[in-house]
């Protein structure tokens, strides 16, 4: 990457309007655009989203989860008004982008099981199953899309958990759990990573499973890239958490290329975990508490470059904003500084290596470095089944009782406007 010549665009991929269970679509596109991001996907539950200007609905989706805008009119864009943000012509030149066809699956699972996939238009109308999630993602590959899981610990339970009992494999259900993940990762290379912060990091203990699952599939050659949104469902909910998207240029093939590269920073403003503010507490000196959020209107730390030197075998971020950056291997702060010289820590590393960079004003994470070295951990394969395909085959012979149904076919296709 060349640093000089890349750009740095502030996207949101996960947001929700009164398509289905949030606020005024055009309260929602207007308000991200009034703050500055430059990339914005609207993953309305069950419902994909095809344009700005004529929106997508499904009647009866609508009616469930937002019953209170029963009568009451969607409002999309204008042409005009679409037209001006995506060129930012009163915004300095500078365009807010669609992602096309977001949407978020399994709207009807009791457990959370929630997907978000881009770049494909499936799931239209479909409520979805629970405890799988291979279905979903397998037909959002197949359809030439992509996917990520969206806040984890709410299936997990793992959001209601102290730091040290969350994700502990001794655990029979955390094991499985990440069993799970890892079978899904390994499987599908469409489906580009998972969410470690989600609203006011109501996920706080997602990060360490996402460093359980780093350490059990890299060696498999898969990474799994960390994702950062709102999940915002109101104005008021926006910019908690975002995306930093390095690109040339701020188009659709490029964001899908960086997207699947991994060439974006997972950003926020809010930690919830309280061992993790202990760590930047034992490094800055500052007092943290158990929750912190950054002072509204204080610069959010800025990468401005990354040096990898493969003969030092040294990595070096430099940052704006920041008070201090940490590297994290197998879900431990092993080194503190700017740099890492990976020869000094050979005995602390697994298979890869991250850093957080913090200041007052946001904490952002990079991607995963995978680390090839002599005794680098070798892939584990064992097998893996997954019990919710059972609950998925008895959804699916329902589905497909309705869809043979012309009484029960029908009432289905007036609940989703067809």
């Amino acid at each position: 990457m060349d640093w000089r010549t890349t750009g740095q665009y502030k996207a949101n991929l996960h947001t929700h309007t009164n398509v289905s269970d949030g606020s005024d679509f055009t309260a929602m596109a207007e308000e991200h655009y009034e703050l500055g991001y430059d990339v914005l996907a609207i993953t309305d539950h069950a419902t994909v989203d095809r344009s700005w200007t004529q929106l997508n609905a499904n009647p009866w989706i609508t009616f469930v989860m937002n019953a209170d805008t029963l009568g009451t009119k969607l409002t999309p864009l204008t042409q005009e008004r679409f037209a001006q943000i995506s060129s930012g012509a009163d915004r300095g030149g500078r365009g807010m982008l669609r992602l096309p066809f977001g949407i978020e699956h399994n709207a009807a699972s009791f457990d959370n099981t929630h997907v978000n996939s881009f770049f494909a238009d499936f799931g239209d109308g479909y409520l979805g199953g629970t405890s799988y999630y291979d279905y979903i993602v397998g037909a959002v590959e197949a359809a030439g899309g992509v996917s990520v899981i969206n806040h984890p610990g709410d299936y997990t339970r793992a959001n209601a958990e102290l730091p040290d009992d969350a994700y502990n494999m001794n655990d029979a259900h955390y094991a499985y759990v990440a069993d799970q993940f890892t079978a899904l990762f390994k499987n599908y290379k469409s489906c580009l990573g998972m969410e470690i912060f989600n609203m006011s990091d109501r996920t706080k203990n997602d990060r360490k499973l996402w460093d359980i699952l780093l350490a059990r599939v890299i060696p498999a050659g898969r990474n799994i890239f960390a994702f950062s949104n709102s999940d915002a469902h109101g104005v008021n909910s926006i910019d908690t958490d975002w995306e930093v998207m390095c690109m040339p240029a701020n188009n659709l093939d490029n964001l899908r290329v960086c997207m699947e590269q991994g060439a974006f920073f997972a950003c926020t403003r809010k930690i919830g975990n309280t061992k993790e503010l202990a760590q930047l507490e034992k490094e800055t000196g500052l007092v943290l508490g158990t929750a912190w959020a950054a002072p509204a209107g204080t610069p959010q730390p800025m990468v401005t470059s990354i040096t990898v030197d493969n003969t030092a075998d040294t990595i070096t971020i430099n940052a704006v904003n920041q008070k201090t950056i940490h590297w994290v291997a197998d879900g431990k702060v092993i080194c503190v500084g700017s740099s890492i010289d990976l020869d000094n820590y050979a005995a602390e590393l697994g298979s890869y290596v991250r850093a957080e960079v913090w200041g007052e004003g946001g904490i952002l994470y990079t991607q995963p470095f995978i680390l090839r070295y002599a005794g680098v951990p070798a892939a584990e394969n064992t097998p893996f089944f997954d019990f919710g395909s059972i609950l998925n085959l008895l959804e699916r012979a329902f589905y497909n009782f309705v869809a043979g149904s012309r009484v029960l076919s029908w009432l289905q296709h007036v609940a989703l406007g067809d």
